[in-house]
């Protein structure tokens, strides 16, 4: 998607802060310094600010000026900050914190989605399995089939607050996902694993439904301390999704 002036400079600065040539705690330039470095007038650099605000990455005050947050106030729900650290450089501690979220989230929201799925739920999720399952064996694009398996498990669940939550999840989890899908045969691996989710949803096995989910996100734990200890180059999720390989 081709983005307009605003949302370049959003981009701009947002990449500057992520990257730390804008340190936290350090002030950003003076409008008209931005505004002649980025060739754009005030209303879009001040529009800018507000976004990044809204963002949580600053704070703008008449005494402070407009000065960089901590990363714990960054919103790490947001997609553009996520793209942002992904261009900057996924960290282990980032990747460690987004298996302890799906390790609270994930496990709690299939229990509730094998008790609530409704016909059409379950056949959701029997589309974006086959879609997986038709990657692996004729190649193509696996990870957007299993970013959709693991919405509709959330929206399954039928929880409002879960429900936005898989919005919120989806950059997070596609880091996931691409570490995986990098290792020798580990979508062919995993694809049993999201059907035993499946089979329990479809049981209405809420007990089942956890364990299988819990195994899932035990492997991607593994293949992503496997890829960091390797010390393998980390996704870019700026970049289309990859593609597998016919069997």
């Amino acid at each position: 998607m081709i983005k307009n002036v605003h949302g370049n400079t959003v981009d701009h600065l947002g990449e500057a802060i992520l990257s730390g040539h804008y340190a936290v705690g350090a002030s950003l330039p003076a409008e008209p310094v931005l505004c002649e470095s980025l060739g754009v007038s005030r209303t879009v650099v001040r529009e800018a600010i507000k976004s990044l605000v809204a963002k949580g990455l600053i704070t703008t005050g008449p005494k402070v000026g407009t000065r960089v947050q901590p990363a714990e106030e960054w919103n790490w729900f947001d997609p553009d900050v996520i793209g942002w650290q992904s261009r900057a450089g996924l960290t282990p501690d980032f990747l460690r914190d987004l298996q302890d979220l799906r390790r609270v989230v994930e496990p709690a929201a299939v229990r509730l989605a094998a008790e609530r799925a409704t016909p059409e739920d379950l056949a959701e999720l029997e589309t974006a399995y086959a879609g997986m399952k038709r990657a692996v064996d004729q190649g193509g694009d696996y990870i957007t089939h299993d970013l959709a398996f693991h919405r509709g498990l959330l929206r399954a669940a039928h929880n409002r607050m879960l429900a936005q939550m898989s919005k919120a999840l989806n950059a997070l989890l596609r880091t996931s996902f691409e570490i995986s899908s990098s290792r020798p045969d580990g979508s062919k691996l995993s694809l049993p694993l999201h059907r035993a989710v499946l089979d329990a949803v479809v049981a209405h096995q809420p007990d089942e439904a956890e364990r299988a989910i819990l195994t899932l996100i035990h492997g991607a734990s593994d293949d992503i301390e496997h890829v960091l200890g390797s010390r393998q180059r980390l996704p870019q999720l700026n970049l289309p999704a990859s593609q597998l390989k016919g069997a």
